[in-house]
């Protein structure tokens, strides 16, 4: 049985990655038109037929993060309402992914109310990027494929000669083991922690005289990753990278890691960085050809585990 076509749209987030995931396919993006009423009300119009589509629709939900998921469930409603046959959202960064749980007593879980209205929406699926915690694949009754950052990143490094025993790579806090212990697999390199409790900031391992990696999914005000920096500078580490998913770059966080001892900042395109001549040392990596790649699997309705091997 043959696919039905497929059309692709960007919404207003990050319409630069949208366009190299368009090329990368072979489709062009589909014209919309987004724009807001004099009090801030979203108005969206699909400017060409989507009758018995299956339509992608790119959005990251970063900064405004609010106006970003609005406007993604209007266009979803849009897509609906003009009878698309399959809805599938390609998100390269979940907004409120965070609040994944009630941490103190009456604590909403905004990360499950915003997956129900995509899905109550018309959503059919969830392509995403490194999700701040697996589990939250679990909040959604249609099916989500998250994808990894951590073989991006490790092309990159091994294409550098970043790899082997000269190389530590270093969680910036407990919680970050898993990911830290991935990449370090990828490298073949050896594992330290930064302990993250505010009575200990020492380091777990040897980085003494060595090359070391950071690897982190989101950097928003930066206060982790830069305090980890300066406690394996303080442990005699020779050189410090870091790679993140997500660079939000949200308060005072520009400011933070440029007077932090980084080597180099890694950090994909998922989030588009408004001003990124004012972050030194900073170097992207396009996520691009990884959901590109997402999205033709989907359409084909081949299987995604290729796209989580090196």
């Amino acid at each position: 049985m043959q696919n039905a076509p497929m059309k692709i749209f960007s919404l207003t987030a990050n319409l630069p990655l949208a366009e190299k995931i368009s090329e990368y396919i072979g489709v062009p993006l589909g014209k919309i038109s987004s724009n807001t009423f004099s009090d801030g009300e979203i108005r969206i119009n699909v400017e060409e037929s989507v009758r018995g589509t299956e339509v992608y629709v790119i959005q990251s939900t970063n900064n405004s993060v609010n106006d970003h998921w609005m406007e993604l469930l209007i266009m979803v409603d849009a897509l609906k309402r003009a009878s698309a046959k399959s809805i599938n959202i390609v998100m390269p960064y979940y907004g409120y992914a965070r609040q994944d749980r009630t941490a103190k007593p009456r604590e909403p879980i905004t990360a499950k109310l915003v997956a129900n209205m995509l899905v109550k929406a018309g959503a059919d699926r969830l392509l995403t990027l490194d999700l701040h915690t697996v589990q939250l694949q679990g909040f959604f009754d249609v099916p989500v494929d998250n994808l990894f950052t951590e073989p991006l990143f490790a092309h990159d490094y091994l294409a550098r000669g970043l790899c082997g025993d000269k190389v530590v790579v270093v969680a910036p806090k407990n919680s970050g083991v898993k990911k830290a212990r991935t990449l370090a697999g990828y490298l073949d390199s050896p594992l330290a922690i930064v302990d993250d409790r505010k009575e200990a900031e020492q380091v777990i391992g040897d980085v003494a005289g060595k090359t070391c990696i950071m690897i982190d999914d989101i950097l928003s005000l930066g206060h982790t990753l830069t305090k980890a920096a300066h406690v394996l500078d303080r442990a005699g580490a020779k050189e410090i990278y870091a790679c993140v998913s997500h660079g939000l770059f949200a308060g005072n966080a520009i400011t933070l890691v440029n007077e932090a001892p980084f080597k180099e900042l890694l950090i994909t395109d998922s989030v588009y960085v408004e001003h990124p001549e004012l972050i030194e040392r900073l170097k992207f990596c396009t996520c691009s050809e990884l959901m590109g790649e997402g999205i033709k699997q989907i359409h084909e309705k081949l299987p995604m585990s290729p796209l989580f091997i090196i």
